[in-house]
């Protein structure tokens, strides 16, 4: 196959990524990933991922893609916009009786979105690349995607640790394609978080202990969802939850490329009930069975019902001591 050949299956390719919904798509040659493997090995060896073992599993197969599939050649990055301009109103309203969610789970779990568009895709590259293997990844295999979409020039990867598209900013979720098709590779762009410091700077729990390097020790969205249940939030952590119950979005909020966010077009990932928060005394209350009703097929299932019930009790903890020390003259 000549090269204008391969560019116009490369660029079909990218306009059915489109068609389905995607907002950016980019090319990585399939090779080793230096420099951002030992980045990623000495991360580790800091600790800063917590009791997530899972992260530590299979690094030869994370160093290198065609240890997953002997015969890739090319990785194919997607992004999808989850942004949905709506607020936390219920907790501006009553902080002692709410808490928040982090954005990208007021509506339907991403990995059920994406994982069948890009099953469709991979079935379009195996047709215009004819016996072209491939292996697609929704953040649940040994794969850097932060690393392969900064390869394929879909973004840059922020002091915060997010990708961020200079046409969207960093409300995005990630999609990978490993495959053996010999697709057209883009360029990375260049890293635009210039000397900005705001996510760092806003993180309340002093998470990003450098740019570009996240501690999930003091990670507020690790504590609730990662953490075990059985694991408490530390009181230094609570103290600075700020109504967070799952997850939490403040160094994307501050940072300055989201005012380039836009609506996403998904109606799959608007806020399910209208809910942007949950009342602690319901969260408190709820069965299994309400637990496994009100979050099938919804990101907050993640944590288990006793890690939803452990940060609503953190928070609310909170809640009270602020104000017994407000009762009690205490500044």
């Amino acid at each position: 196959m000549d090269a204008d050949e391969r560019r116009r299956r490369t660029e079909a390719v990218k306009e059915l990524a489109r068609r389905l919904g995607f907002c950016e798509v980019g090319v990585a040659r399939a090779e080793p990933l230096e420099p951002e493997f030992s980045r990623y090995l000495a991360w580790l060896q800091q600790g800063y991922h917590a009791t997530m073992a899972y992260m530590e599993r299979d690094p030869e197969r994370r160093a290198d893609v065609r240890r997953l599939l002997p015969t890739a050649r090319s990785v194919l990055v997607v992004a999808y916009n989850y942004y949905t301009p709506v607020q936390h109103t219920a907790f501006q309203h009553a902080p002692d009786r709410y808490g928040k969610l982090s954005r990208y789970a007021w509506g339907e779990d991403y990995h059920e979105v994406l994982r069948p568009k890009l099953q469709t895709l991979a079935t379009e590259i195996a047709q215009l690349f004819p016996k072209a293997e491939s292996r697609y990844y929704v953040d649940t295999g040994p794969v850097l995607e932060k690393a392969w979409a900064v390869r394929a020039g879909i973004g840059w990867q922020g002091k915060h640790s997010n990708i961020i598209s200079r046409r969207y900013g960093s409300w995005l979720f990630l999609g990978v394609i490993i495959t053996s098709a010999e697709l057209e590779p883009d360029e990375p762009i260049r890293d635009y978080c210039g000397t900005c410091t705001a996510c760092i700077q806003a993180c309340p729990t002093g998470a990003i202990v450098q740019p570009y390097v996240v501690d999930a020790r003091r990670c507020l969205s690790y504590w609730t969802i990662e953490a075990k249940p059985e694991i408490p939030i530390p009181d230094d952590v609570a103290e600075r939850m700020e109504g967070w119950i799952f997850g939490c979005d403040i160094c994307q909020e501050v940072c300055p490329w989201n005012r380039f966010q836009r609506p996403t077009d998904e109606p799959a990932f608007a806020p399910r009930f209208g809910e942007t928060c949950l009342e602690l005394e319901e969260v408190l209350m709820m069965s299994e069975e309400d637990f496994r009703q009100r979050f099938r097929k919804s990101p907050v299932k993640r944590p288990k019902r006793a890690g939803l019930q452990r940060n609503a009790r953190a928070w609310k903890r909170v809640v009270s001591l602020s104000v017994e020390s407000h009762a009690d003259g205490t500044p």
